[in-house]
């Protein structure tokens, strides 16, 4: 491209704008002040695509040394259903867990309800037991081992074994023949007993226990009970009786 000139060899101007000749003849005004608009704008332009590029570069650096990006988005697809499985397989860890305390719970509860039975068939064996065979109820009592246990079944307890009683204030029943020993049933029952302040209630009288001459508490004017209609009271309204003095006959 090159400067149109006349014959004389000046400029030839179309509208006040220099014209060039291009390479295939063709003449056409250069506008130069357009021209300077375009340059600024695609310098701008440049400019933007410039800092665009900066900015795109910065971010893959955070990928340098990949050279695949397949394969890299298909290791970012492999780790993202990892991540979601473990999500899965937590959960479902929490829900076997659920399942295992809910069982074991089951079976804790279960084995309790067990040792209770066993703890109450091990009290009836030791004390119950204890209070059927009792000489000292037989020989010196005048109501029947029953309604003993019921009045005095709770004083005694199981402690490591051994079967130890308990006063009213709630201290051990000590042994008056074996000094720092704990008392064995037959003695603690005795001394119970002797405790209770309705003891003439329920001994026998003096001439079936050998030795003295007591008055029977009958003859001491209690209240007597039926038998039959004692055996029909509840545990609670039995001990009330006894309590009161009211005697079986």
């Amino acid at each position: 491209m090159k400067l149109h000139l006349d014959t004389e060899g000046k400029a030839v101007l179309e509208n006040g704008m220099p014209v060039y000749l291009h390479e295939d003849g063709k003449a056409i005004p250069f506008d130069a002040v357009a021209a300077l608009n375009k340059i600024s704008a695609l310098n701008g332009e440049a400019k933007s695509h410039r800092e665009a590029k900066e900015a795109l570069e910065a971010k893959l650096k955070a990928f340098a040394g990949i050279d695949d990006p397949a394969k890299a988005r298909e290791a970012l697809q492999t780790l993202t259903h990892i991540d979601q499985k473990k999500l899965i397989e937590a959960g479902a860890v929490d829900q076997v867990k659920a399942q295992i305390t809910q069982a074991f719970q089951t079976q804790l509860d279960e084995a309790s309800s067990k040792n209770k039975t066993l703890e109450a068939q091990l009290y009836q064996e030791m004390i119950g037991g204890r209070f059927s065979s009792s000489t000292f109820i037989q020989d010196n009592l005048a109501i029947p081992a029953d309604l003993v246990q019921a009045r005095f079944g709770h004083a005694f307890s199981i402690d490591a074994g051994k079967v130890v009683a308990t006063d009213a204030a709630g201290n051990k029943v000590f042994s008056r023949r074996q000094p720092g020993e704990i008392a064995e049933f037959e003695e603690a029952l005795e001394y119970l007993i002797e405790q209770y302040p309705h003891k003439d209630h329920i001994l026998k009288a003096s001439g079936h226990r050998g030795g003295g001459s007591q008055p029977t508490p009958q003859q001491h004017g209690h209240k007597t009970l039926k038998r039959s209609a004692f055996d029909a009271l509840d545990i609670g309204s039995k001990q009330a009786a006894l309590k009161d003095g009211i005697l079986t006959g």
